[in-house]
């Protein structure tokens, strides 16, 4: 039997379950920027809020087991009036033992979808991948979004090394005709 993931609204209740996901895919090595230790109720609960204000929160619940997140996006206005039309910091975490599944491709799909019908005014939904993560630049790719550029030396790797980070932008697909 294959099993069916349902995406629903992330909620503040989330937040305890947020964190066990973001610390499971921090302590993997590329899977976000931040490292396990980093990953604190106080960062989560302040993108919960940010989502649910001004954004957009989703999560993808184990189907075996309820209790347990194993994919979330999020993404919000960053507060400033020139950037009304803009969806930023935009974070997708899925639990690796569910990579490769679909199930971020879902995730983001409906994020974008969502960002279509019930955000008219936002224009733009915007990203940054680190250059090593050429799974996640392609990934991004394929659901539409453009490299947009280059942040020369702005990571530093666990072994010290320096490398780029790479902003991504979506475009609303009515508002490229305008571009």
């Amino acid at each position: 039997m294959e099993l069916k993931y349902v995406v629903r609204e992330g909620e503040t209740s989330d937040l305890h379950k947020i964190v066990a996901l973001y610390r499971t895919v921090a302590s993997r090595s590329g899977g976000i920027a931040r490292e396990a230790d980093e990953v604190t109720e106080a960062y989560v609960r302040s993108f919960i809020e940010k989502s649910l204000e001004s954004g957009i929160i989703l999560t993808i619940e184990d189907p075996k087991n309820p209790e347990t997140l194993i994919a979330e996006v999020h993404t919000y206005k960053p507060g400033i009036k020139v950037f009304a039309h803009i969806f930023s910091d935009l974070t997708i975490a899925v639990h690796p033992d569910y990579q490769g599944k679909g199930i971020g491709k879902l995730l983001l799909g409906t994020l974008l979808q969502e960002t279509i019908s019930k955000h008219s005014e936002v224009m733009r939904v915007e990203l940054l991948v680190r250059e090593s993560n050429k799974r996640a630049i392609e990934f991004y790719t394929q659901l539409g979004f453009n490299v947009e550029g280059r942040l020369e030396n702005r990571i530093c790797n666990k072994t010290g090394k320096l490398e780029a980070d790479i902003p991504m932008g979506w475009i609303l697909p009515a508002c490229r005709q305008q571009v």
